[in-house]
């Protein structure tokens, strides 16, 4: 999830054509930490990431739908496929033992 969060705000921060030292400086955040943010190796606070959306002038909900829609699709490509025989005649997938 880190990592999708911090993938998120790169994006963001490019779309509006920002550096890390602008958000740095609108969000009052150290921009070698806004990095290690945006590379996936710290993870936000609530307020820090507040502080971030509002420096890259989108709303917190608009960032967290794009990590929730990033994070939904990840797990649908990792997600395991049912297989035919693991299917029961009920439709119910059996437990492997």
């Amino acid at each position: 999830m880190r990592q999708l969060v911090g993938e998120t705000l790169r994006a963001r921060r490019a779309e509006r054509g920002l550096t890390l030292r602008e958000v740095s400086g609108k969000a009052r955040v150290s921009l070698g930490y806004i990095s290690e943010i945006e590379r996936g190796q710290k993870e936000p606070s609530s307020e820090l990431l507040a502080a971030l959306a509002e420096a890259l002038e989108v709303p917190l909900s608009a960032v967290l739908r794009d990590v929730a829609d990033q994070m939904e699709l990840h797990e649908v490509v990792s997600a395991p496929l049912a297989t035919v025989s693991s299917i029961g005649a009920d439709g119910v997938r059996a437990s492997a033992a």
